[in-house]
């Protein structure tokens, strides 16, 4: 039953992934037609906090599941999208802007090793020789994927927002685990998408940056896309899956995201696939195997690491 609940979480991480993995190319595609980095941020939350609520209110227990929220997970989930979700998501689009979609993905990514490290310094899961495997293979296949796609200039601002954007997401995964069994995933979302938006309307008004008279209509329904596809289904199956399989699990999985990209801007925007970048690809899915192999296929070469150790 372990197996099978870890099994479905891992779809769960990996079907959020290919939500996630679309939110560049809808971003890219969003930019092209008026949007600024505000607007889509603005609109992103908004209309993502507005469905989790219809979400919400129609699993008929939204009554009882907000009277039940006590006021310390209720100050976390707010705060885990107003000050977690909403920075990650700002560092992430600002730096779309200034560099290439492979090299922000290159950064981003060291997020995985981020929350294992920090996992096992905080005592919630021991770093076996099973994830350290996955872990490498994800990594080292990542690399393949985004250092063989191309990279602009290390341009210093955009690098560094890439930076904070890796280390917030850590921070929101970490903080995430701790409550993500107290309350039901669909409600965990409608509290982060508003305390990102109860954050990121008034900042980006403030800025100058939000300008939605400004956006054209195929505009607008990119910017649908990314609302509905790469924030309300990601989320959810995130949360989902995060409280089947843990952190570290659950970011280790999540590196199939820029694989996903990669395959997007083939199909969508033409681009070539070359042979590293698939040998990448196929890494960052073999490292989805390694964490999920039965314990009894492990069950030779653990016992011949014993002999060895032995001899």
């Amino acid at each position: 039953m372990m197996r099978i609940v870890r099994s479905s979480g891992t779809l769960m991480i990996v079907a959020s992934a290919a939500g996630f993995g679309a939110m560049a190319v809808f971003g890219k595609l969003a930019y092209d037609e008026g949007v600024t980095v505000g607007t889509l941020l603005s609109a992103r939350f908004v209309i993502a906090a507005a469905l989790f609520w219809l979400i919400v209110v129609a699993s008929g227990t939204a009554t009882r599941d907000l009277r039940a929220l006590t006021p310390r997970v209720l100050g976390v989930a707010l705060a885990l999208g107003a000050a977690g979700y909403a920075i990650q998501a700002g560092a992430y689009f600002a730096a779309l802007e200034r560099i290439d979609a492979s090299l922000l993905t290159l950064v981003l990514y060291t997020f995985p090793a981020m929350v294992a490290i920090a996992a096992v310094a905080l005592g919630r899961e021991r770093l076996d020789g099973r994830r350290v495997a996955a872990l490498a293979l994800a990594a080292g296949g990542l690399a393949l994927v985004v250092a063989t796609a191309g990279t602009g200039a290390l341009e210093p601002l955009g690098v560094g927002l890439a930076l904070a954007a890796a280390v917030t997401y850590s921070t929101y995964i970490l903080v995430s685990d701790a409550i993500v069994g107290e309350l039901p995933p669909a409600l965990l979302s409608a509290l982060v998408a508003t305390g990102a938006a109860l954050t990121v309307v008034p900042a980006t008004a403030l800025l100058g940056d939000l300008h939605p008279g400004a956006v054209t209509a195929a505009g607008w329904g990119w910017l649908a896309c990314l609302a509905l596809i790469s924030t309300v289904a990601a989320v959810m199956l995130f949360f989902c899956g995060l409280r089947r399989v843990g952190p570290t699990t659950a970011s280790i999985v999540s590196t199939v995201e820029p694989v996903i990209t990669v395959a997007l801007a083939v199909v969508i925007f033409g681009e070539a696939l070359g042979p590293w970048q698939a040998a990448g690809g196929a890494l960052v899915l073999s490292a989805v195997f390694v964490l999920h192999l039965p314990q009894r296929a492990l069950a030779p070469l653990r016992a011949r690491r014993a002999a060895e150790a032995q001899a």
